[in-house]
């Protein structure tokens, strides 16, 4: 994600084409002959086929964003004949694409479950990526070092060609961004991030797959991971017992914990655990001091994500009050950040955003061993 939780960003140059044309058509179509692509669980973003094109609306490019970005992607043998009014969209981009820059980790399993890994051909902050098969591109010269996502090199950026940058963004506001814009290459915005539900963010892939015409593999891929989540969901239901679940750990005296109605407060509600910060209605994190935590928490079955905290001793180093919680004592603490690429980006803020079915199975696996008794964590480990 950025930072921690990546960002993306696509690049794409488009070319006016001044010489003599076919007749054109007039594009968009009217609404009536617009053919409307349906999203299950996203809510950030729409897509819709208005005859040749496909045009792309994000409506949640970060929190709290009051901008649409309006998208045109036009298919490459179709650019001499298609005429589009360039104050309606703020991009225009040739699909298929085959050079891409983008600007969170969190796109990557999205391209390589497309097939379109080698589009890749710039990153900000290549440490941050866990993939093996996107670091042996790296390795190889193929994807290119950006430096960091706020302050993008964009002389390296534009020299790579783009014909799309996918950018992640907290605000409006960055201006390596502008600098890309006004070379000519169109910047897209993409906020999955945003998506406060595991199956929202992972419908996503949908929004990559127009740029490279595999609208069909994306909806094989998503519905195979929608199909595998409920499964896992309705597995939980057949638990015994409802565990108590506590999250997060201290940062500079304040412990921030899930919101219940927060992405990782879903994880625990469909995994049929009882989480105990379900209820309150933040979607982000809450801050609470250790007193508040220690007088509702410190009886919890199981604790997840101590910070970015990996072993008990460490805990201790950090707060010797981390010994009060029954989960301490009890060996019942698992972290995400424990699994990391060779480079220490870590694996769960890159792939668990499109692969939420695994993430699910994990916390069943955790909270409900007989269920699942064969089952290996793909995130989640206990702390050492």
């Amino acid at each position: 994600m950025k930072s921690i939780f990546p960002i993306y960003l696509l690049l794409l140059s488009f070319f006016v084409l001044v010489s003599c044309k076919p007749k054109k058509e007039n594009l968009p179509l009217p609404a009536a002959h617009a053919e409307v692509n349906s999203l299950s669980h996203a809510w950030g973003f729409s897509f819709e086929k208005q005859g040749d094109i496909t045009v792309i609306e994000v409506s949640s490019a970060w929190p709290g964003s009051n901008t649409t970005f309006t998208y045109a992607l036009v298919p490459k043998e179709k650019w001499a004949s298609i005429s589009l009014p360039a104050d309606t969209y703020d991009a225009i981009i040739g699909t298929p694409v085959e050079r891409m820059v983008i600007t969170s980790t969190t796109h990557i399993p999205s391209l390589e479950a497309l097939g379109e890994l080698e589009s890749i051909v710039g990153f900000p902050n290549t440490d941050l990526i866990s993939s093996k098969r996107t670091r042996e591109r790296i390795e190889q010269g193929q994807i290119k070092e950006l430096g960091s996502n706020e302050n993008i090199n964009t002389e390296i950026t534009l020299e790579l060609n783009p014909e799309v940058v996918v950018g992640f963004g907290i605000n409006d506001t960055n201006k390596a961004y502008e600098t890309i814009k006004k070379s000519g290459v169109p910047l897209v915005y993409n906020g999955d991030w945003t998506e406060a539900t595991p199956l929202g963010k992972a419908e996503w892939i949908k929004f990559f797959a127009p740029f490279f015409h595999k609208e069909m593999e994306a909806d094989s891929i998503f519905n195979a991971i929608e199909t595998d989540y409920k499964k896992a969901k309705l597995l939980a239901l057949e638990a015994k017992e409802k565990p108590t679940v506590l999250t997060g750990g201290l940062y500079k005296d304040v412990w921030y914990v899930a919101g219940g109605n927060s992405w990782m407060a879903q994880f625990l509600q469909d995994a049929n655990a009882n989480y105990l910060w379900a209820e309150s209605p933040e979607s982000g994190s809450i801050g609470l001091s250790l007193e508040v935590v220690l007088a509702k928490g410190s009886q919890a079955d199981y604790w997840f994500n101590p910070s970015l905290h990996t072993s008990y001793e460490e805990l201790l180093q950090v707060n010797t009050h981390y010994q009060q919680f029954e989960a301490f004592t009890q060996n019942k603490v698992f972290s995400n950040a424990i699994k990391k690429g060779d480079t220490g980006g870590l694996l769960f803020y890159e792939l668990a955003p499109q692969r939420p079915d695994l993430v699910l199975k994990d916390l069943i696996s955790i909270l409900h061993p007989g269920l699942l008794p064969d089952y290996e964590p793909h995130f989640f480990r206990p702390l050492n």
